[in-house]
């Protein structure tokens, strides 16, 4: 059986339109830089207001990795 380590990162994406274009804005990021992606994990929702409106959604992710 083979072994593997995996690295986990948090990363927070933004959108002005909605929590799942926040967590796509995210994976696109990490996906720049990192490979071979295994797994994203959303643990934490919210929205940005000002004056009493939403002007933006933000999606915190947990993203795990292959170390090679």
């Amino acid at each position: 059986m083979e072994k593997s380590v995996y690295k986990l990162i948090e990363v927070v994406g933004f959108s002005e339109t909605s929590w799942e274009d926040a967590a796509k804005v995210a994976v696109a990021a990490v996906d720049k830089s990192v490979r071979d992606i295994r797994v994203a994990e959303v643990v934490k929702m919210d929205m940005r207001l000002e004056d009493n409106r939403i002007v933006g959604y933000r999606t915190k992710l947990k993203v795990s990795f292959k170390l090679e």
